[in-house]
């Protein structure tokens, strides 16, 4: 019995699997269709796909990588599926452009992939940016809309140069103000002919009259020309100078350590300009009822204050127990072994005195130093109740101690008044308690007053 191999029948069938296999696959090879051996499905919708049909190339930068799969409609628009290799990477934001490869050929759907920042395209997702820029119909549109615009401006140049729509539009409006404005020239040059062709002979004669200047070597203006050379030259030599730092200029430019010093200075002249531009000045008037002695002691008051934690204070004092004038002492007569009776007569005459001090604040109290009213002293306030009340202890006289001790009550916008007493110890014999009242007027009260003012 013969093996099945060496059967005619078998060896015939397979000749014949062995042909069509070769076959097979010499069309796979030959195939125009580039999705043969994997592709990718994917379906866009397109509002109009006149033109695409059914194995229509489907491209990218121009290169075929797949085909049109199937066009249905949908919802009253075109549904297109495509087919492209499997190795083309789409993401979300790609794109599917309906092109023509001329004005009337076959059309073609061109794919963007997309930005490679945004997430992959699944096999079988639709690709939703779509541009349909081959449309015949939309060219012919945008051309009979360029057309229309084209009549439009054709009509309004007719309107605007005819002579019943030259005032309607402005291009006509302008036209007629250009006939005018050459009707007007041409008007001007026909009356004033003669005179014109005198000035053409002027500046003729002015041109030949240069000409001759400048040709001739002993003429003025080739000397100031040579004088305005030798002065360019001069300022040359100077600029050198200056770059090479020779010289006060050259120095105050060039030299690092000039510009340093100079810079310096107007720091501290503008540091000086801004101190005195932030002075406060006040000034203070106020008078005191001495009970004791029945009179009135007045004072009149300058602070200068250039910081807030620091002042000074200057003040006139007219005092009417300002000194003893003299000591009168008599003795009378009595019989012998009795008592003498001695009487003392003391006078006291007004004095101006003078108070010079300085105070330096921390927070709510102020320590002051200096001259009260012609003696050496030391000061305290004390501020409470938003600065409108304030405690005030003075010593000064340290031979005999005055000790001076005040209550000062801010009433309204500078105007207060004060009580206290003079002299506590009674160590100069001028004890006496005071009541008084008085005015403190800050610069902005006194630029007030002065906008005021009549005169």
């Amino acid at each position: 019995m013969k093996s099945i191999l060496q059967m005619p029948e078998f060896k015939v069938g397979l000749l014949v699997l062995v042909v069509a296999g070769l076959i097979a696959v010499m069309s796979m090879r030959v195939s125009e269709d580039p999705t043969v051996g994997g592709a990718k499905r994917y379906w866009f919708l397109a509002p109009n796909a006149s033109g695409l049909v059914k194995k229509s190339s489907v491209k990218m930068a121009g290169i075929p990588i797949g085909v049109i799969r199937d066009i249905q409609l949908s919802n009253g628009i075109a549904r297109v599926d495509i087919v492209v290799r499997d190795e083309v990477d789409l993401r979300q934001s790609a794109r599917a452009e309906i092109k023509a490869n001329g004005i009337l050929g076959d059309k073609y759907v061109e794919v963007s992939p997309g930005s490679p920042d945004d997430p992959p395209l699944k096999n079988g997702e639709q690709i939703l940016n779509v541009d349909d820029k081959a449309s015949l119909d939309g060219l012919m549109s945008q051309i009979s809309d360029i057309g229309s615009s084209l009549k439009m401006v054709a009509i309004s140049i007719k309107e605007s140069i005819e002579d019943k729509g030259t005032d309607k539009h402005i291009l006509g409006r302008i036209v007629q103000n250009i006939e005018g404005l050459t009707a007007d020239i041409s008007q001007m040059t026909r009356e004033n002919k003669g005179k014109v062709t005198d000035i053409l002979t002027e500046i003729r004669s002015v041109t030949k009259s240069l000409e001759s200047s400048l040709n001739d070597g002993d003429s003025g203006f080739k000397k100031n020309w040579a004088r305005l050379d030798n002065i360019l030259k001069n300022i040359e030599d100077v600029t050198n100078k200056i770059n090479q730092g020779q010289g006060t200029i050259g120095r105050l430019i060039n030299d690092d350590k000039t510009v340093e010093e100079i810079n310096t200075a107007v720091e501290g002249i503008n540091n000086l300009l801004d101190t005195s531009s932030k002075l406060q000045t006040s000034i203070d008037f106020h008078s005191e009822y001495l009970g004791s002695q029945d009179s009135w002691k007045s004072y009149i008051g300058l602070k200068l204050q250039p910081g807030l934690d620091r002042y000074y204070l200057i003040q006139v004092v007219d005092d009417p127990a300002g000194v003893k004038e003299s000591t009168d002492t008599v003795s009378t007569s009595t019989p012998p072994g009795s008592t003498l009776n001695v009487n003392e007569t003391k006078t006291y005459r007004n004095k101006m005195k003078f108070t010079l001090m300085f105070a330096k604040n921390f927070y709510n109290f102020s320590f002051r130093g200096g001259l009260i009213e012609n003696s050496g002293g030391v000061g305290f306030d004390y501020f409470i109740w938003r600065n409108k009340l304030r405690f005030t202890t003075e010593a000064f006289e340290f031979s005999n101690v005055n000790i001076r001790a005040a209550l000062t009550y801010n009433l309204y916008k500078g105007i207060y008044v004060t009580s206290g007493v003079s002299d506590a110890l009674n160590q100069s014999s001028r004890y006496s308690n005071y009541v008084g009242a008085g005015l403190f007027l800050t610069n902005d009260d006194m630029k007030i007053l002065m906008t005021k003012m009549p005169f």
